[in-house]
């Protein structure tokens, strides 16, 4: 069989995840690992920015508060350089005026910590079908 002919299965979706806590960095990447996807963490936007991930992200789950700049502040930079990575903000300071801010600026999900598996499973297959991604079936 010829190369071009041959069908190429796409690499699984890239999941960024962003939180200054451990534990939560550490669960949410075992979670989205086990739905099938690849993952990586960062514990500030700044590390994620400075990471060369970006251009390879399908999807960026990243805390609202963090010390530096929020998870806010790194949409609106994102943004600004015209990267529209669909984004899923987790939050154990839920305030309503963030949330409408996030959501404004295209937020696929806003969760309040602790948030559950199936929670997080819905705002990442809404997430990655606006991106065209596949979701691995269960």
């Amino acid at each position: 069989m010829r190369e071009d002919a041959r069908i190429r299965m796409r690499d699984p979706a890239f999941i960024s995840i962003d939180d200054d806590d451990d534990s939560i960095r550490e669960a949410t990447k075992g979670l989205v690992r086990s739905l099938g996807y690849r993952a990586a963490v960062f514990a500030s936007a700044e590390e994620f920015l400075q990471s060369g991930s970006l251009e390879e992200t399908t999807c960026l789950i990243t805390d609202v508060q963090m010390p530096g700049v929020s998870g806010i502040e790194l949409q609106r930079r994102l943004i600004a350089q015209g990267n529209l990575v669909p984004t899923i903000f987790i939050t154990a300071f839920p305030e309503e005026a963030g949330r409408r801010t996030a959501f404004a600026a295209g937020a696929v999900g806003f969760l309040d910590k602790p948030f559950s598996e199936e929670s997080l499973i819905h705002c990442l297959e809404t997430a990655l079908r606006s991106s065209g991604e596949a979701i691995p079936q269960a």
